[in-house]
């Protein structure tokens, strides 16, 4: 017989339970869907490890994928839909996953504690930020770097054709995140160790310009280019504030938000910054051309990466320290639900592509 969800079942298979499941599992792995258009998945990377598939319209996981002790972090899918990219921190290596059968398909040597990915938006490549002598520790406000967090991060380079790395940025003292400059030609990362920025041709791998950002703020974190590419955001972790930067990186504001700003995003139609203040357990909601708040939502613990689901009804918000995904409404800006079962969520991305702190669609 042929269900109406588009998959073949034989009365042999509705007769026996586990035969029936296997059909299911099946299914859900090799399409969750008949059109790749109508995928509609969230993918959260867990750096207790593995990687969670939910279905981004009905909030139900959809399967758990185990990465063998990998620890990933970053995450990206590529724009054709056929692969989950993972940054991962006890292998030291970025993973490839296979988007329909979820198996990881190869794994490319990176160096020292891979954390943040970025991908250009035609697929070519990957960057991934990696600090080969970081120990993890982050000094509380006032406190001097030791002498190890002061050596470079570093910024690989993956082209994701021929899958190998095909260059390496020395960067700045704990690189951070990334964004692409408009004409998608330069990076912009930030530096939490020297509170700097740092614009880079990737395509040399030379320092195009290095802004000092230390009389605004302590330790750069996220950063992102507006839909329109004519102002940046960088939020200052241990100032509690984000920074507003002109299209040549002049600071142009300084706008006071809840404690330890890390994930920052604009809305599609770029009305709307949204920051993920992890330490202040806020997400906070400004106008993006007043900068005027308009929400602070009480989330979870180390809530650090989120991202819109496609029809940006919602949000979905990594929360790493209370093991759950916390859901927010985004026209009422109250948390609607919780998704439990994850270890140490780190970051999320969606297919189709949303805006959000680790991912956005191209510019308009």
């Amino acid at each position: 017989m042929k269900a109406k969800y588009g998959f073949n079942c034989t009365c042999r298979q509705l007769r026996h339970p586990r035969l029936l499941a296997a059909t299911l599992l099946a299914f859900a792995l090799t399409g969750y869907g008949t059109a790749s258009s109508a995928r509609d998945l969230a993918y959260i990377s867990n750096q207790g490890d593995g990687l969670t598939v939910l279905n981004a319209s009905s909030l139900k996981p959809i399967t758990n994928v185990d990465m063998h002790g990998a620890g990933p972090r970053g995450i990206a899918v590529t724009p054709d839909d056929k692969y989950i990219l993972t940054a991962d921190e006890h292998s030291e290596d970025m993973s490839v996953i296979d988007a329909h059968t979820l198996k990881v398909v190869r794994q490319i040597h990176i160096g020292r504690n891979p954390e943040f990915m970025r991908i250009l938006p035609d697929g070519s490549k990957a960057f991934v930020t990696y600090e080969p002598s970081s120990t993890g520790h982050k000094p509380t406000p006032g406190q001097k770097e030791n002498d190890e967090d002061e050596l470079p991060g570093h910024i690989a380079i993956i082209d994701l054709h021929d899958w190998k790395v095909v260059g390496d940025i020395t960067g700045a003292p704990e690189t951070e995140g990334i964004e692409f400059t408009p004409n998608m030609k330069d990076l912009v990362v930030a530096n939490e160790g020297d509170n700097t920025l740092s614009v880079y041709d990737y395509s040399d791998q030379k320092l195009i310009k290095k802004v000092d950002l230390s009389k605004y703020g302590m330790r750069p974190r996220g950063v992102k280019r507006s839909p329109d590419g004519k102002h940046y955001i960088v939020t200052m972790e241990l100032s509690a504030n984000f920074l507003v930067l002109n299209d040549n990186l002049k600071v142009l504001k300084s706008v006071k938000t809840a404690k330890g700003p890390y994930g920052v995003a604009f809305d599609r139609s770029g009305n709307r910054i949204i920051i993920s203040a992890a330490r202040g357990h806020r997400l906070q909601v400004f106008d993006a051309h007043t900068y005027k708040r308009l929400a602070s939502i009480p989330v979870g613990k180390r809530c650090w990466h989120f991202s819109f689901i496609p029809d940006e009804s919602k949000l979905l918000l990594a929360c790493g320290r209370s093991n759950n995904v916390d859901v927010v409404n985004m026209k009422t800006y109250k948390v609607a639900e919780k998704i439990p079962g994850f270890k140490l969520p780190w970051g999320i991305v969606t297919y189709p592509k949303s805006f959000g702190s680790l991912d956005a669609v191209s510019m308009h």
